[in-house]
């Protein structure tokens, strides 16, 4: 257990900058609300909230991993739900990229949504099943699936906002 202590920094960052971004996601999608839209709800549900799940799911797991458990199969069996858990949503994602028709997905678009969460998500619950008997690797796998999750998280929100800004207004601006 004494490895949960040495990894306090680390997750007091992760959970302040999941935080943080979450914040401005909100702040960035109501500036984006107040111009003219061209997407569509399917878009917003296939793009826009993975990203807030993500950084959510990087946030819990810094919360997760803070609480000053007695043993590490508790914390385990809550990364453990989280990963399975993202790997279902995951597959929702998948189902809602394909079925929106505003936007066509690119390569690096199927890698940001849907390939790279995967394997966070994956690396999650694989180290709960590692955690009773190989609990500091374990505690990397961890921690490596959150920073994961929130640079997908920080990528994406740069690709939506990117769009809208470089897409969706000029194609605005040219229909006037």
């Amino acid at each position: 257990m004494a490895d949960f202590a040495e990894w306090e920094s680390f997750y007091v960052i992760v959970a302040g900058a999941a935080g943080a971004l979450i914040g401005l996601q909100f702040v960035v999608m109501t500036l984006i609300a107040e111009r003219p839209q061209l997407a569509s709800p399917e878009a917003g549900a296939a793009f826009a909230t993975p990203t807030i799940v993500h950084f959510c799911s990087a946030l819990f797991l810094s919360a997760v991993l803070r609480a000053p458990w007695h043993a590490v199969w508790p914390a385990a069996t809550l990364w453990g739900i989280v990963g399975v858990a993202g790997l279902a949503y995951t597959t929702v994602i998948v189902r809602r990229m394909r079925q929106q028709t505003t936007y066509r997905p690119d390569t690096e678009d199927w890698l940001f949504y849907a390939a790279l969460p995967t394997v966070g998500y994956a690396v999650l619950a694989a180290a709960a099943l590692a955690a009773p008997s190989h609990e500091r690797a374990a505690l990397f796998g961890v921690g490596a699936a959150t920073l994961l999750l929130l640079f997908i998280g920080i990528r994406n929100s740069w690709d939506t906002i990117s769009y809208h800004v470089l897409v969706n207004l000029r194609r605005a601006r040219e229909s006037r």
